[in-house]
């Protein structure tokens, strides 16, 4: 540890945001970074404690505790402190492929694990992370490294998401010869049409890209396997074949009035905006894209993919937005049954949600409430839709608790654009049939547990298509243990860990 009272000298700082009235004029990145002296001030905070519990990575309760890269937090701390950058960079990427990307996008498990968070505020280690590796391409350490001995084996990776470009990087530098199949007209899967441009600049993604690309990993892109190319080709030309396709079968909102026109997904609205965006040099032309301008917009979902479609619209320039959560406020603090270093069960309020603040003068979410029927006008579009209160019941017959109608609860509210961001029921099973592997009831790729090789030989599965819709910093994971498993397979013996 460089200063043992370091926790105790300095407060914790973190990168400095625009201010919502500023920030919803753009569609670029709005967060200030450290200066390098204030980092180097924020990883003298660093406990460098006895059981480092943001490395930890461990299930408490069925949420996640630490970061799940294990990533040796503690280690690059001390030497962003002691002027040692290069040498943190070495440390960052020993356990994460992307540190570019869980800079930005990451919620920081790490953090909230913190010992310094149980009685003070944790150390602003995301912030260190995107320190290291902006630091690293500015001096030019984060450049291409291609393998020197090559194995002569071929493996295929379908999907370009962060499970895919994990995979592809490890064995790729494992010498294997990776070619990675994408259906969409650019690499990157969720992180570029998933996740807005204000959270994670597109030309972040292709700066790695290039850098993949001059390793060695080639890249096709406007492929759809299981539609464009065959299974069986692949099959036949690939020794291995990774599938990362994602989980991307939205979940919809059965109800009446659901074929009305102006009813999208959510993916489907960030997705054309991003394209807009790119095609016309960050500008929005009307036309191109799912707009959200001067309409009455209503977003179903509380997470973060809805949080995106807030921003989102209010940088389209909704006349008003709202935002349904079918379960109750959490709490502000803590509860008592939630202890450190439990994930905080606690509200947030992310950027989209203080931007509405910002400009209607009110928090958009409406808490315990769902979509009974959407109405429509003679056009055929949707101008209203008729909610209805929620209150937590027991099923007597499984004793789960569940959200139940309030009886005479319903009212009706006037919409123009409903964005439906209610998660992900798992993977579009097309590319799973074309390989003939098997799906569980949760229409995920089945493994044995903690294995990612499927029923069909020589085929694995990676990422949401096999864990089920998660963080970008899970899919990653999923990706490097899966490559160490192709491999193990490929070679009989692996050390993926050596870099």
């Amino acid at each position: 540890m460089g200063k043992p009272t370091g926790f105790m000298d300095y407060k914790r700082q973190d990168k400095t945001a625009e201010a919502p009235e500023s920030r919803i004029r753009h569609f670029q990145e709005f967060h200030t970074p450290l200066s390098r002296e204030e980092q180097e001030i924020q990883g003298a905070r660093c406990m460098a404690c006895g059981v480092p519990f943001c490395q930890s990575g461990q299930m408490l309760n069925g949420m996640a505790s630490g970061c799940p890269l294990h990533n040796l937090v503690p280690e690059w701390n001390d030497l962003i402190y002691n002027g040692n950058w290069e040498e943190a960079y070495r440390r960052l990427i020993k356990t994460n492929n992307f540190p570019e990307f869980t800079s930005r996008v990451c919620p920081a498990l790490c953090e909230n694990a913190c010992t310094c968070g149980l009685h003070e505020e944790p150390v602003s280690t995301k912030a260190n992370e995107y320190g290291i590796i902006e630091n690293a391409y500015e001096k030019g350490y984060a450049h291409a490294r291609p393998p020197k001995v090559r194995t002569g084996k071929k493996v295929a990776v379908i999907g370009s998401g962060p499970s895919g470009l994990a995979a592809a990087d490890q064995l790729n530098r494992r010498g294997h010869l990776v070619t990675v199949y994408e259906r969409e007209d650019k690499a990157g899967g969720l992180l570029r049409y998933g996740i807005p441009n204000m959270k994670l600049e597109k030309q972040i993604i292709d700066r790695k890209i290039s850098i993949l690309e001059a390793e060695g990993v080639v890249f096709k892109t406007g492929c759809d396997v299981g539609k464009d190319v065959k299974a069986a080709a692949i099959l036949k030309e690939y020794d291995r074949v990774v599938l990362a396709c994602g989980a991307s079968n939205p979940r919809d909102i059965k109800v009446p009035g659901r074929d009305a026109a102006g009813i999208h997904f959510a993916v489907d609205f960030l997705k054309s905006t991003t394209k807009a965006l790119w095609a016309n040099e960050m500008k929005l032309k009307d036309g191109r894209y799912i707009s959200a301008k001067g309409k009455k917009v209503m977003v179903i979902g509380g997470g973060d993919t809805g949080n995106d479609c807030v921003g989102t619209a209010i940088r389209h320039g909704a006349k008003s937005v709202l935002q349904l959560e079918m379960m109750p406020k959490a709490p502000d603090q803590r509860a008592e049954n939630n202890p450190w270093p439990e994930w905080p069960k606690v509200c947030k309020t992310d950027y989209g949600q203080q931007e509405a603040i910002a400009l209607f003068g009110r928090d958009p979410r409406g808490y315990t409430t769902t979509v009974k029927e959407f109405i429509k006008d003679k056009k055929g579009n949707v101008c209203k839709a008729v909610l209805v209160k929620l209150e937590p019941k027991k099923d007597e017959k499984t004793g789960r608790m569940t959200m139940a109608e309030m009886a005479g609860s319903e009212y009706t509210v006037e919409v123009d654009l409903v964005l439906i961001a209610a998660g992900f029921l798992g993977c579009e099973n097309y590319a799973a049939k074309a390989f003939g592997v098997e799906l569980d009831q949760r229409t995920n790729v089945r493994t044995a547990p903690g294995e990612y090789q499927t029923n069909v030989k020589n085929v694995f599965a990676a990422g949401d298509m096999h864990r089920g819709q998660s963080l970008v910093v899970w899919a990653i994971r999923e990706g490097r243990e899966a490559a160490r498993e192709v491999d193990l397979s490929l070679m009989g013996y692996t050390n993926l860990s050596v870099q």
